[in-house]
C-alpha cells in the first residue's frame, strides 16, 4: 500500500476512500470535514520553500484565430492601443492590425436617378470610429462618462497613425496550410510609409467626451447642404450618445480604396479585396512631451462584431452627390450618403516593449500584455524524496505569492493564474494546466486578490491533486510552473494544453521566496496532512 494518498473528486476514488472507511472502522473515532481527529491519527501542516524568479518573455499569441469558443470566435477578447510608460515596470507599446470587411453590393449611386443626370461625388469627412468601455456616472444637463478599461496617464497624449497593411493576413500556415496560422505579439508587419491618417503622428488622449459628431454636407462647389449630428446610441430609441474615439482619415485614401472599387473586381468578393487593400495598422508610439514628462495610456477596445450598431469598430465615409440638370452646370438635386466598412477579419494585436531587465532582489515582477511572468519551482532538492518518506495523507497543498506594499499597487491585477512549462527535448516550449483546474474547477483552483485590512495582499492557489499525485507516484512530471497576470482566456480550456494569450495591461510585485528578506511573507507552499501516529 503506497505511503502518500491522494485527494480527488473523482467518483471511483471516493467510491474507494468510503470504502476504506468501512474497512478501517475500528481504527477511526470520529471523521469530519474529510479530517481525520483520534487518537491514532494527527493533522499537521508543515510549510515547504519556494524558488520565484523574474522570467521575461519575448511573445505571446496575439491573433485570436485559436480563440473559438464563446464569446472569442476568433478574436480576442480585447485590444489594446496605446503607450503605457512606467518606472517600475516594462514601458508598453500597443498597437492592433486588421484587416476590412465590404459590403459587395454598394454603390455609388443610391439616387435611380431616371433622367441619367450627371453627377460629382464629393466627400464630406472620413474616420475610423472605436467605441469605447464607458460608465456614465451622470447625466442631469448632458451625459457625463467615465472611460472604462484605461491605465496610464490619461492626461498626457500618446502618438498615433494609422497605416496601409502590406503583409497578407492568411488565416491558414503557410508551411503547413493543414493547420490554422498564428500570429506572435512581436510579429513584423510590413506597411506603407504615408500614414492614412489626416495628419501625421496626430496625439491622441483617450476622452469620454466625444459623443457627438457634427457633418458639415457640402455640395459639389463647396456650398454648406445641411449639416448633420451623429449619436451613436445603444438602440433606436434611445437619445444617449455613447462615447466613442475618432480619428479622422484622408480623403483621398478612402476615395481610393473603396469609392473608386465600387463594381470593380476588388470589390467582387471579400478575398478580392483583402489582396487588394490587406488591411490597416492602428500603430501606437510613446510621444516625446516638450516638458521631458513621461506618460501615456492604454486603452482596451472590443472589436468583435455586435448587433448593436454603436458598438462596432467602423470606417465610416460621409459623402455627398450633386446631381445637375440636363446638359447644364445648374445644381438639381443634391444627395447625402454615409457608407461604412467594419474592422474583421484577422484582427492582431502588437506590442512593443523595453524588455527591461529586473534586479535579483526580495521582489518579482508580474506584467500582462507580454510584459513579464515569474518561474516558480516547488519541491526542490530533497523536498520531493523527503515528503514521499513520510506517511502522509495530503488533506490540502495551498500556494501563496504576497504583494510588496511597498511597490506601485495603482494598477494592480486582480487574478493571477498558474500553469506548468515544461520543455521538449528540441527545447520547444510545453504549456500546459495544472490538474487541479480540471479536477477541482476555477473558483477552487484560486489566483483572485486577496485584501486584508483594506490593502491588497497576496494570491493563493490551490494544488492539492497536482502536489498528491507527485507524492504518490501518479506522475513524475514535475517542470517548473509560471505564473502571470490573469487573461479571460486562460480558463477557456478544452484540453490540458495551456494557450498564452494575454490582453491585460495590469501589473503586480510580489515577494519571492528569500525567507531572510521576506520573513512571514515569503512566498510559500503550506501543505496540510494527516499522519498514522505510531
Amino acid at each position: 500500500m503506497k505511503n502518500i494518498f491522494r485527494k480527488s473528486t473523482y467518483f471511483g476514488v471516493l467510491f474507494l476512500v468510503f470504502a476504506g472507511v468501512i474497512s478501517c472502522e475500528k481504527d477511526f473515532t470520529d471523521i469530519g470535514s474529510g479530517v481525520v481527529s483520534n487518537t491514532k491519527f494527527s493533522t499537521n501542516d508543515t510549510i515547504l520553500e519556494v524558488l520565484v524568479s523574474n522570467a521575461g518573455i519575448e511573445s505571446i499569441r496575439a491573433d485570436g484565430l485559436g480563440l473559438t469558443g464563446a464569446p472569442y470566435f476568433g478574436f480576442q477578447g480585447q485590444y489594446l492601443l496605446g503607450a503605457y510608460i512606467s518606472d517600475e515596470y516594462e514601458n508598453i507599446e500597443a498597437s492592433i492590425i486588421s484587416q476590412i470587411n465590404i459590403n459587395t453590393t454598394l454603390e455609388l449611386v443610391s439616387y435611380e436617378n431616371p433622367d441619367e443626370l450627371t453627377f460629382e461625388t464629393s466627400i464630406d469627412t472620413a474616420f475610423l470610429r472605436l467605441p469605447y468601455h464607458a460608465t456614465l456616472t451622470s447625466n442631469t444637463n448632458r451625459p457625463i462618462y467615465e472611460l472604462d478599461s484605461v491605465i496610464g496617464n490619461q492626461q498626457l497624449p500618446f502618438t498615433l497613425n494609422i497605416y496601409e497593411l502590406e503583409t497578407y493576413l492568411n488565416t491558414l500556415n503557410p508551411s503547413d496550410p493543414t493547420k490554422t496560422n498564428r500570429f506572435q505579439s512581436d510579429h513584423e508587419y510590413a506597411m506603407k510609409s504615408n500614414p492614412l491618417t489626416v495628419s501625421e503622428n496626430m496625439d491622441f488622449l483617450p476622452t469620454a467626451n466625444d459623443t457627438l459628431v457634427y457633418i458639415k454636407r457640402r455640395n459639389s462647389n463647396g456650398d454648406l447642404h445641411k449639416i448633420d449630428t451623429i449619436r451613436y446610441t445603444s438602440n433606436t430609441s434611445s437619445d444617449l450618445p455613447l462615447p466613442m474615439a475618432i480619428i479622422p482619415l484622408k480623403k483621398s485614401f478612402v476615395k481610393e480604396v473603396f469609392l473608386d472599387n465600387y463594381g470593380t473586381a476588388n470589390f467582387d468578393s471579400q478575398n478580392n479585396f483583402n489582396n487588394y487593400f490587406r488591411g490597416i495598422v492602428i500603430e501606437a508610439k510613446e510621444k516625446t512631451h516638450a516638458s521631458g514628462e513621461k506618460g501615456g495610456a492604454l486603452v482596451a477596445f472590443n472589436l468583435r462584431s455586435s448587433s448593436i450598431v454603436a458598438l462596432n469598430p467602423l470606417i465610416e465615409v460621409y459623402y455627398t452627390n450633386t446631381f445637375f440638370k440636363k446638359n447644364s452646370t445648374e445644381i438639381d438635386t443634391v444627395i447625402t450618403n454615409t457608407h461604412t466598412f467594419q474592422l474583421g477579419g484577422i484582427t492582431n494585436s502588437k506590442y512593443t516593449s523595453n524588455n527591461k531587465t529586473y534586479a535579483v532582489n526580495n521582489e518579482v515582477k508580474l506584467q500582462g500584455a507580454a510584459g513579464s511572468e515569474a518561474k516558480v519551482e516547488i519541491l526542490t532538492g530533497t523536498q520531493l524524496t523527503d515528503l514521499k518518506n513520510e506517511n502522509w495523507l495530503i488533506n490540502d497543498a495551498a500556494l501563496t505569492f504576497y504583494i510588496n506594499q511597498d511597490s506601485d499597487t495603482t494598477n494592480t491585477a486582480n487574478q493571477l493564474y498558474l500553469y506548468k512549462r515544461g520543455e521538449a527535448l528540441n527545447s520547444a516550449p510545453i504549456l500546459s494546466h495544472i490538474k487541479d483546474v480540471l479536477s477541482e474547477g476555477f473558483l477552487t483552483f484560486g489566483g483572485s486578490l486577496q485584501k486584508e485590512n483594506s490593502k491588497k495582499d497576496h494570491y493563493t492557489f490551490k494544488i492539492t491533486d497536482y502536489l498528491s499525485d507527485i507524492l504518490g507516484g501518479n506522475t513524475s512530471y514535475n517542470p517548473p510552473l509560471r505564473l502571470k497576470v490573469y487573461n479571460t482566456s486562460d480558463t477557456q480550456i478544452t484540453d490540458t494544453i495551456f494557450r498564452n494569450y494575454n490582453w491585460n495591461p495590469k501589473a503586480v510585485s510580489i515577494l519571492n521566496g528569500d525567507k531572510s528578506l521576506n520573513g512571514a511573507r515569503r512566498a510559500q507552499l503550506k501543505i496540510s496532512y494527516t499522519k498514522k501516529n505510531n
